[in-house]
């Protein structure tokens, strides 16, 4: 291998490697932020996880934070939550679980 194909190599894991990490603090906030409408939502522990899981899931039906946003506007609605709440919430819990995640 010539030192270009080792430089090309080496770009390509670090791009794999920030995807991944990427993708495991979103997930993390995510369902860091599916804890936290739970709760507001008044859900037991056990609720409360699976509730989590649910937010999760829902980031995967389309790119971006929107999905995750109008899942949550829809469900705290009744708890007088508005998306300018959840998106200061989406912005706080985003930092902590790259905190988290860099952490571990």
């Amino acid at each position: 291998m010539t030192s270009f194909d080792n430089r090309e190599a080496a770009f390509e894991n670090r791009y794999a490697h920030d995807a991944e990490k990427l993708f495991r603090i979103t997930a993390r906030r995510n369902r860091l932020l599916g804890e936290w409408a739970a709760e507001k939502l008044g859900h037991s522990a056990d609720a409360a996880q699976a509730y989590a899981k649910t937010i999760v899931v829902a980031d995967l039906e389309e790119a971006g934070d929107e999905d995750v946003v109008r899942k949550l506007v829809a469900d705290l609605a009744p708890a007088g939550i508005d998306e300018a709440a959840i998106r200061a919430q989406l912005a706080t819990l985003a930092k902590t679980a790259r905190d988290q995640i860099e952490a571990a």
